[in-house]
């Protein structure tokens, strides 16, 4: 069958690379970046670059299941009783304890049409404004700043202002891990002009920093302080624009009344860092022609997270740094369609075109377009306050869809308790390994990247048309056609005999409905479809129809969105976060993302290769952190916080702050035991945005002494003994799971426990990993617990089991990695030898580049021999595609001795 390829959109984050997908009309075989895409002219990231070897077909939710008790296993059954029976649920559901019974949770990843779907079956249908979105985690501060000080949520910025500015502030955000094609476009404007400055502010030197001209290391949750003492100092030296204040501006005396108090002296000793720090960034954004903000999660995930983003949008007014060519304040946006889901109102307090669920107002002309009576006035649950109504059993039926809040929501206690507990919970999800559908009563198979087709709004207001290229497989279908087939059969319910809301058949007709309530508001793109898109290309909202163009900019006339047109300064003071250190938690965990996989990592775990360059969970400590302590990196500590505690190895990392700590996000129950990095993390949340604090929990370790230690190293049939091993280990203390491999893919197990488990769970991993038979290499000494196996295939290792003593580890699993097993050695697979014979290597060797498959060791090779950067991308081929490990690369080139 010959190949085709299709325009579509990258799944990951917000920046929205266009892709080319490869097929056959069956099979996705390859992806490449869009070089006609304006957002990243054809870059793709690691993610990105791999999208085609995700989304293992093991791994996929293929046809509906259901089940009619708590205790009882899901059965496969058809569509037609699945959505039968959720109708029926939520219709018995809704008469007896009436709407606000019933919640939506649903996802930055729907496309805009599925939000609308979504939107309009809870508030016209069901109603309520139960229904809120995991966007409610990422840029829900985000969206209280523009709008309080703004007026509308509108980044006012273009990706091409991050090469044309003079000056950029990057503030809780590892751009090069978590926005990379952006990172490579700051990278790239950089070398071309040396004299661009770039700020930095970061409570870890992440590698993001590596391109730095200052790094600002603050206390966790400092930002509000920084930036009043920032404009405490451009108002002392004159560097702010008072003609744009006075014209085009409402509250300054009062904010300059507070930054009064914020004296260069105070706030360095607030923020931790050096005054004269301070004074170079007021000194670089005050005297920059242009002056462009950029952040994330580490400035929203936040109790304050909304008078942090205000704060900061107060340097760009105070200095006229806004409307203009490489200037304004400009959020990254954290999922590929978190944009789309704020503009249909996908947040409990939100309406279709950015319209208020408070305002009687914007009720009654939503409602009005719908042609239904009304809508609910009172307020919807937002997404802590909704788990905590599923708990308390105020919320009776739950629809989850493409999203997995028992790995991402802070407090996982809470969450699987309340998930255990709600009577009827729906998972419509197109991975059934996600850790929310063990907690579906109904789990409904979606189409994912590549099998659906809508829009999607990346974080510069851009709309590109996602294309389907390929089938979803199974039984699985598109999220707007699951939520109109369920809403039509609700209809017969609560509107019997009236004419359909969903009489929807196509998504080009369902944007086609919904844009006209964007018509005359501040993202007006009515003049849009789906057919001018494919002909324009992506455009920004407001798109102006008469013209056929998008907006690069907002409010270039100074004109804001605010009913006097003038934008707002707001001034609310410093406030620390809800735990700091004391004698009982006397570390601040902060977390964060990893450069190779994204979120719970539903889609990304699924790659093998993904795994290349961190391939377990670690807690990262200051290296005086560890030697105060009395630890050593590798050792395995349980880290507690008030909320819960996890058992996890240990990293040593000097770019982590001595009494700070830092996990990454993504590990979850599935691949980590304990409920994973969210078991730590609190539910505090901002009170105006109702965003968590998941950047700030206070923790203690101590050494976990669980002298009894398992490893797995097996290939073949990855995701069905994850499956099915997982379960088996729930009775050892410690746990990590994750893939290796390339071209060989293999489960890795790690485990560890303070007495040896019954030999019946061995006997188990071993009839589940082939090492029950065929040529094995045994050795058992059940005295102590000891047991090894090592089974060759065709002169190579192709599984191996270590229990009660691993010392060899390591070296067999480089043998392992070489696909070859050398007679002469054999004979030491099974000795306690840390180390092979004859004094050959028995580091573990994480792959650096993963688009090009370059160790770290081939580069320090290089190094050493004397290759720079250039001469390492020549001859290694290493940070010649994404980019994503140059940051890296630096760090060793300038660390690695280079002979004279």
């Amino acid at each position: 069958m010959s190949t085709q390829f299709t325009a579509s959109t990258c799944c990951y984050c917000g920046v929205g690379c266009g892709v080319l997908i490869e097929h056959d009309g069956e099979r996705v075989l390859d992806v490449a970046g869009d070089p006609a895409h304006p957002a990243n002219l054809g870059r793709l990231c690691s993610k990105g670059a791999t999208l085609h070897k995700t989304g293992d077909l093991s791994a996929r939710a293929l046809y509906p299941e259901l089940r009619l008790g708590k205790g009882l296993s899901r059965s496969r059954t058809d569509w037609d009783s699945a959505m039968g029976h959720a109708a029926e649920v939520f219709g018995r559901t809704i008469a007896e304890h009436g709407p606000d019974s019933v919640a939506f949770y649903i996802s930055g990843q729907l496309l805009t049409e599925d939000y609308y779907c979504f939107n309009k079956l809870a508030r016209a249908l069901v109603g309520t404004n139960n229904i809120d979105s995991n966007s409610r985690l990422c840029m829900s501060s985000a969206v209280v700043g523009y709008k309080r000080s703004l007026g509308a949520d509108a980044p006012p910025c273009s990706y091409e202002d991050i090469e044309q500015s003079d000056c950029l502030l990057i503030a809780g955000s590892n751009m090069a891990f978590a926005h990379p094609v952006l990172f490579r476009r700051l990278e790239a404007a950089k070398a071309a002009d040396p004299s661009k400055r770039v700020i930095v502010i970061d409570p870890r030197r992440t590698d993001t920093c590596e391109i730095a001209d200052l790094h600002l290391a603050i206390e966790p949750g400092t930002d509000v302080a920084l930036f009043h003492g920032i404009l405490h100092l451009l108002l002392w030296e004159g560097w702010i624009d008072r003609n744009f204040i006075e014209a085009h501006t409402d509250g300054f005396d009062q904010l300059k009344t507070l930054v009064r108090d914020y004296s260069p002296a105070i706030t360095a000793q607030l923020c931790g860092i050096s005054e004269d720090d301070l004074h170079s960034a007021a000194r670089m954004i005050g005297t920059a022609p242009s002056f462009l903000s950029l952040w994330c999660m580490g400035l929203n995930q936040s109790s304050a997270g909304s008078a942090k983003n205000n704060a900061l949008i107060n340097l760009h007014l105070a200095t006229g740094q806004i409307g203009k060519v490489g200037s304004g304040p400009f959020s990254l946006t954290g999922q590929p369609n978190a944009m789309g889901g704020r503009e249909t109102g996908s947040l409990s307090n939100l309406l279709p075109g950015h319209r208020e669920a408070g305002n009687a107002e914007h009720r009654a002309e939503v409602a009005d377009y719908w042609g239904v009576e009304s809508l609910p006035a009172n307020v919807g649950l937002s997404a802590i306050e909704l788990f905590e109504g599923v708990r308390s059993g105020r919320i009776k039926a739950l629809w989850i869809a493409c999203t997995n809040p028992a790995q991402s929501m802070p407090n996982q206690t809470l969450i699987h308790e309340a998930l255990a507990a709600c009577p009827f919970v729906i998972v419509q999800e197109a991975f059934f390994t996600t850790e929310t559908c063990r907690y579906a009563d109904l789990l409904l198979p979606a189409a994912s990247w590549g099998e659906k087709e809508g829009t999607v709004t990346n974080s510069e207001r851009r709309i590109s048309h996602v294309r389907s290229a390929v089938p979803a497989p199974g039984d699985a279908r598109p999220d707007w056609a699951i939520v109109c087939d369920f809403a039509r059969r609700l209809e017969k319910q609560l509107r019997p005999g009236q004419p359909s809301l969903f009489d929807f058949t196509s998504p080009a007709q369902i944007f086609d409905e919904y844009k006209a309530l964007t018509a005359g508001r501040d993202l007006d793109y009515s003049g849009l479809s789906h057919a001018l898109i494919d002909t324009l290309g992506p455009q920004q909202w407001p798109f102006n129809a008469e013209t056929g163009q998008g907006t690069a900019r907002l409010y270039s006339d100074g004109i804001f969105a605010t009913d006097n047109g003038h934008a707002r300064f707001v001034a609310e003071p410093y406030r620390a976060p809800q735990e700091t250190r004391d004698a009982q938690f006397p570390l601040i965990l902060n977390t964060g993302r990893l450069r190779d996989h994204w979120h719970g990592m539903s889609r990304t775990g699924t790659a093998a290769q993904l795994f290349g360059h961190v391939e377990q969970a670690l807690l990262s400590l200051h290296p005086d952190e560890l030697s105060s302590r009395n630890l050593s990196e590798g050792d395995l500590v349980r880290v507690t916080s008030r909320r819960g505690e996890l058992i996890l190895p240990l990293e040593s990392d000097a770019q982590v702050r001595p009494g700070q700590a830092f996990l990454p996000m993504h590990w979850g129950d599935r691949f980590l035991k304990g409920l994973g990095s969210n078991v730590l993390t609190q539910p505090a949340f901002d009170p105006l945005s109702k965003q968590p604090e998941l950047k700030q929990s206070s923790v203690n370790i101590h050494r976990a002494e669980l002298p009894w230690e398992l490893f797995v190293l097996v290939e073949a049939r990855v995701q069905q003994r994850f499956e099915a091993i997982r379960p088996l280990c729930e009775s050892l203390d410690y746990l990590g799971m994750g893939l290796i491999g390339r071209d060989r893919p293999a489960l890795l197990i790690r485990a560890a426990a303070a007495t040896p488990p019954d030999a019946t769970l061995l006997t188990q991993i071993d009839a589940l990993t082939g090492l029950d038979s065929g040529p094995v290499l045994r050795y058992d000494d059940a005295g102590r617990a000891i047991g090894k196996r090592v089974k060759i295939e065709d002169g190579r290792i192709t599984a191996i089991r270590l229990s009660g003593e691993t010392a060899a580890r390591n070296w067999l699993r480089s043998v392992w990695q070489s696909g070859e097993a050398d007679a002469e050695l054999r004979r030491w697979f099974l000795a306690p030898l840390s180390a092979p014979p004859g004094g050959a290597s028995n580091q573990q060797d994480k792959t650096l580049c993963n688009c090009m498959d370059v160790s770290q060791s081939r580069i320090c090779a290089g190094i050493e021999r004397g290759l720079n950067l250039d001469g390492l991308k020549q001859e290694l081929g290493c940070g010649t595609q994404c980019g994503s490990c140059v940051p890296e690369i630096k760090r060793l080139i300038s660390s690695v001795a280079v002979p004279a």
